[in-house]
């Protein structure tokens, strides 16, 4: 009597778990059209877990950035090598953990950052321009040019291409021996 008692509750619990979507497609946080929100509001417009981006070490690279803009460049350095660590495909903060790498005259590490971030973000004007500032801090002058004029030819309106270029050839004009 016990067992068909049990049998019989757990037939009805399993009767209650079966949907009516036959579809074979499992429903994830996405809403419907038509649903609200908690506050009355149409889901229409908003973001959800899907249409966000969110990668781990964007949290390391916006206080890597903030460190940078107050020339704290050795933790700036450190921040951005943890984002390299968390997310090794973000191409940002290679570029960032080579422009800190110069700052700081780790030309060794730089190098290492430029030729990842080139795998990731190609030869923008950005990189060109970076590159070109690390060899001009090294002295190295022609290697900077070059680089420079890469930078211009792919965005011959930007400022800060326009002023590297500048430095450089005030650079050349008061070489210190």
């Amino acid at each position: 009597m016990r067992l068909a008692a049990v049998a019989s509750l757990l037939l009805m619990v399993l009767s209650g778990c079966q949907t009516a979507d036959t579809s074979g497609v499992v429903r994830t946080n996405e809403p419907s059209k038509g649903d609200v929100t908690a506050f009355g509001d149409a889901f229409d417009g908003l973001k959800t877990v899907s249409d966000v981006e969110y990668y781990a070490s964007d949290q390391a690279v916006a206080e890597a950035k903030n460190q940078f803009r107050a020339e704290n460049y050795g933790n700036a350095g450190a921040l951005f090598y943890k984002a390299t660590q968390l997310a090794p495909n973000d191409g940002g903060a290679w570029m960032g953990l080579a422009a800190s790498s110069d700052r700081i005259r780790r030309f060794d590490l730089s190098d290492l950052a430029y030729r990842q971030a080139f795998r990731l973000v190609g030869g923008t004007p950005e990189y060109y321009n970076n590159v070109g500032y690390s060899y001009l801090l090294r002295g190295k002058l022609q290697d900077a040019r070059s680089n420079f004029l890469k930078a211009y030819e792919l965005a011959p309106n930007d400022p800060t291409v326009a002023n590297n270029l500048q430095l450089l050839s005030s650079s050349v004009k008061n070489l210190e021996r």
